[in-house]
């Protein structure tokens, strides 16, 4: 059957369509004075350095003491050590139920101010009033700072620095590297054991899908679903699956990728276009979960769906090694207990 296609879709488009609300009109005025430049009482010692993935060198008179980041990204620094110095995120943090997002992991979302919890969510007043030191996030294409909006991106990086780490195109474990380098810079103790544990797990769950994959050959499918449609991911792009499949992961590769290279979008008539044993299923708040994909029939008779061999993806993993251990030892389990049905 011919693939029905639609309007170029890109990935920042996946979360606006998934009901993210705008912040509507911003002050024209968003701050000055402690805003700018971030000098806060505490400072640290001596000068403070890093060269991101922009290749821009940010430089400031004394470490960073007050970060603002992508919840993710504030999540990830957690986990190498940076917790006291992080004052705000933004980015899906909150649950309606008002439990931490899975992308705020063990960060203590009482402890921080929310800037804004959906994208193109980003209270700039705000912001400004939190005295910011350095801005933190995520770049899925060059230079697009994730989850700064465009309207306000020009007041929101002239109240601080901001450091740019990127996300895709790049294994996982290049980027958890990276991440570990720039908690290190800002005071993050790698040696620690909490760090050291947790990169003995991902390495031994790591070591765990390389067996599972060898021992289960079965085809695996990351897609991600919407009311309209149904998105086959590319993992020669999206950084973790680019790690599980160097690991021996049989990822299928969509043959008609929209304009980003993350998917190829397919109308829900034609999901079943690629026929994989194993999906793994964005489990983003924005994107429709399985119970929400039973009233589609071409989901119901998806192979995998019929065997029950759909295990959860996230799509925008954690990047550390506490963060994707988890993940990676999800994946080696659902592999290792599938079967082939196609």
């Amino acid at each position: 059957m011919r693939t029905s296609r639609s309007t170029p879709v890109s990935r920042r488009g996946i979360l606006a369509a998934g009901g993210a609300v705008g912040i509507g009109a911003l002050l024209a005025a968003c701050g000055g004075g402690k805003g700018s430049g971030g000098t806060n009482g505490s400072a640290g010692k001596g000068s403070w350095t890093f060269t991101d993935d922009r290749k821009e060198k940010v430089s400031l008179a004394h470490t960073p003491q007050r970060i603002v980041a992508f919840t993710g990204t504030a999540a990830a620094l957690h986990d190498f050590g940076i917790d006291e110095k992080i004052v705000g995120v933004f980015g899906p943090t909150k649950l309606k139920n008002g439990k931490p997002d899975p992308q705020a992991g063990d960060l203590d979302i009482d402890k921080v101010t929310i800037l804004g919890n959906a994208y193109n969510q980003f209270n700039v007043e705000k912001y400004a009033a939190l005295r910011p030191d350095l801005l933190v996030t995520n770049m899925y294409e060059p230079d697009a700072l994730w989850f700064v909006p465009d309207d306000s991106k020009d007041k929101i990086t002239k109240l601080a620095k901001s450091v740019a780490l990127t996300s895709s195109r790049t294994p996982l474990v290049k980027i958890i590297e990276r991440y570990a380098e720039l908690a290190e810079s800002l005071g993050a103790d790698l040696k620690a054991k909490k760090v050291t544990d947790a990169k003995a797990r991902f390495e031994k769950a790591s070591e765990s899908l390389r067996k599972a994959a060898k021992a289960h050959p079965v085809t695996v499918l990351a897609c991600s679903g919407s009311p309209d449609l149904f998105y086959a991911s590319n993992p020669g792009i999206n950084a973790d699956l680019m790690y599980y499949k160097s690991l021996g992961v049989d990822l299928i590769v969509p043959d008609h990728l929209d304009k980003d290279g993350y998917f190829e979008s397919l109308s829900w008539e034609n999901a079943d276009k690629y026929r994989a044993d194993v999906l793994l299923l964005d489990n983003r708040t924005a994107t429709l979960q399985p119970k929400d994909l039973a009233a589609k029939p071409s989901w119901a008779k998806l192979p995998a769906v019929k065997a029950h061999q759909i295990t959860p993806w996230s799509s925008e993993p954690r990047f550390s090694y506490a963060g994707a251990a988890p993940l990676i030892e999800s994946l080696a389990k659902a592999i290792g207990s599938a079967r082939k049905v196609n």
